[in-house]
């Protein structure tokens, strides 16, 4: 996630001749506008700088760009962006747009940071670092080629970064362009191989092309690296290199199943301050993957190859994988229908749809863990043993049909004995979507999350017994606007292969049960999901419109994706 830094050394340098400043004024210039000063040493001489109050306009808005860069090595990118907006509305700057587009780059608002870029290259001339800096947030975006034309355009312009090249090689990775990542990425290495992040990067292809051992590797280096001198440029989040090298090298070695080497790394991520989005993401995903692999009453993963999976209580028997498949393919999925609900509505389908699910995705060559009519105990186990066998799988696809709320924008699945108590954290008593997204959060794999459950909110009434007209049941147990879409689909899935949410309602609708033996959404879902040659989108568009014919419009199926070509859960 390297960005590079414009500074105003000119104007630092007219700061501290300026012949009126006292000997004293004089000590706090050097300490408030040099790069290498500790952040809160940095901070403290700008403010005291400021509360002399013997600047204006031009200078004082190079002492707010200086403090701004005290508060970026500290990690606090809101007084990052008040002070940089600050010296912004004192004096337009090329190098203050850059880091205020830097802090917000950081905070995940990519839109923003590129206008903030936008603004920078109108001030001109142009700069790589600039282009560099844009292309960054273009590929926070998901937008690949348009970071790869600013990656190109800075490496034209004569700056010659390794971080450049490497950006560039993590845009073509995520396009499926495993080789010519490689040769960007390698290029990075030669340019200056003391630099742990292109090693970082190269671990994660490694990992991508099976070479466990290779990625380790390279994990062990970038870890070495990064201990050894810390990173020299003001723009590098704190600790965010060590972070990423432990939790991509954890990944490794969970892949190659050393699952001990695994928890030491997993730890050791969560052991970093996370101050950037990257960083909180892959702190996430540490945190789900521990937990997994220290879980005492966990089985051994098993491999996502072989055609033989235990069943969890209330499971159907998986059927084996077709020989054919078994050496050719990774996938693993996660089905779960629960309807057999003790204290709210129960609703009569969700069995059905799970068990019709499930045996489609084995025809086509999954493994999958099924749960039927789960309490929260055995759904918890149930995922964590999807999760810990999707260490090494390329494709993962989960499907939950049953009763689904979201509580203060967080998403929940509800187990068959959920009860909902006034006073009661009624949080406690469900499954959190997000502990399931963090899971399978990776570069590496395509996640496809298809969730058969209604969107209603349980902070209101409840209202267990709502029908509606002539379509039997509903799956809402609370009245309300609905599940909430995700905020972000994790940070390595929005830099891999990337993932897909499908919902089968729009938000602030009604998921029906159906009158039938399934709801409308399942037997859509089911009658296309194993079709030959169809790609995920185009079936999820037909399912769209069986769905929409079916329910007369009452129901309208939505996803969110950040997909980055097409997937093909059959083959082409």
């Amino acid at each position: 996630m390297r960005r590079a830094i414009l500074t105003l050394s000119l104007l630092a340098a007219a700061l501290w001749s300026a012949p009126s400043l006292a000997q004293s004024r004089k000590q706090l210039g050097p300490l408030c506008t040099t790069d290498t000063t500790p952040a809160d040493q940095m901070i403290d001489a700008c403010n005291k700088i400021i509360a002399l109050k013997v600047f204006s306009g031009e200078k004082l808005a190079g002492i707010y760009f200086w403090r701004a860069v005290g508060w970026n090595k500290k990690g606090d990118y809101v007084k990052v962006i008040a002070d940089a907006s600050e010296a912004l509305r004192l004096k337009p700057d090329i190098a203050i747009y850059n880091l205020r587009g830097s802090a917000y780059y950081d905070k995940g608002e990519y839109d923003i940071a590129i206008s903030d870029f936008n603004d920078a290259l109108r001030l001109g001339p142009p700069s790589g670092i600039l282009f560099h800096n844009r292309g960054n947030a273009w590929r926070g975006k998901g937008e690949y080629a348009k970071a790869i034309a600013d990656y190109d355009s800075s490496i034209n312009a004569g700056r010659k970064s390794p971080f450049s090249y490497q950006n560039r090689g993590i845009s073509k990775q995520a396009l499926g362009d495993l080789d010519g990542a490689m040769a960007d990425i390698n290029e990075a290495i030669r340019l200056d191989a003391a630099l742990p992040q292109p090693l970082i990067h190269r671990a994660v292809l490694w990992r991508a092309k099976g070479d466990f051992e290779r990625a380790i590797a390279d994990g062990t280096e970038a870890i070495r690296l990064a201990k050894a001198k810390a990173p020299v440029n003001i723009m590098t989040p704190p600790g965010s290199v060590l972070i990423s090298a432990y939790s991509q090298r954890g990944l490794a070695y969970e892949a190659k199943g050393d699952f001990t080497s695994a928890k030491q790394d997993y730890a050791a991520t969560l052991e970093g301050k996370a101050s950037d989005a990257g960083s909180k993401s892959n702190q996430a995903t540490a945190k789900v993957r521990l937990s997994l692999l220290t879980d005492p009453t966990a089985p051994a993963p098993r491999d996502a190859t072989s055609n033989t999976t235990s069943a969890p209580a209330g499971a159907a028997s998986p059927a084996p994988l077709p020989t054919a498949v078994q050496s050719i393919t990774r996938r693993v999925a996660l089905v779960i229908g629960n309807g057999a609900y003790a204290h709210v509505t129960p609703l009569p389908n969700p069995v059905n749809d799970a068990r019709s699910i499930a045996k489609s995705l084995r025809d086509i060559g999954f493994v999958v863990n099924e749960g039927i009519d789960l309490d929260r105990v055995a759904m918890q186990s149930t995922i964590r043993d999807f999760l810990r066998d999707a260490a090494r799988a390329q494709v993962a696809v989960v499907y939950y049909a049953g009763h689904g709320v979201q509580v203060e924008g967080r998403n929940y699945l509800v187990p068959i004995d959920v009860a909902l108590q006034a006073g009661g954290r009624m949080t406690d008593t469900m499954v959190e979507m997000d502990t399931i997204m963090a899971g399978l959060d990776d570069q590496v794999r395509t996640n496809i999350l298809i969730m058969d459950a209604c969107r209603n909110n349980p902070m209101t009434p409840p209202v267990a017994t709502t029908q509606v007209a002539s379509a039997g049941a509903n799956r809402g147990i609370q009245a309300g606007p609905g599940l909430a879409a995700p905020a972000s689909l994790g940070a390595g899935s929005t830099l891999g292969a990337g993932t897909l949410i499908a919902y089968a309602t729009a938000p602030g609708q009604v998921a029906l049960d159906g009158e039938g033996v399934n709801s409308p959404f399942s037997a859509a879902l089911s009658r296309h999901i194993g079709t030959p040659g169809l790609e995920v989108q185009q079936m999820l568009t037909r399912v769209r419109a069986e769905v929409v014919a079916a329910t007369k419009s009452r129901q309208v199926p939505w996803s969110n994706s950040s997909l980055l070509g097409e997937v093909y859960l059959t083959g082409k």
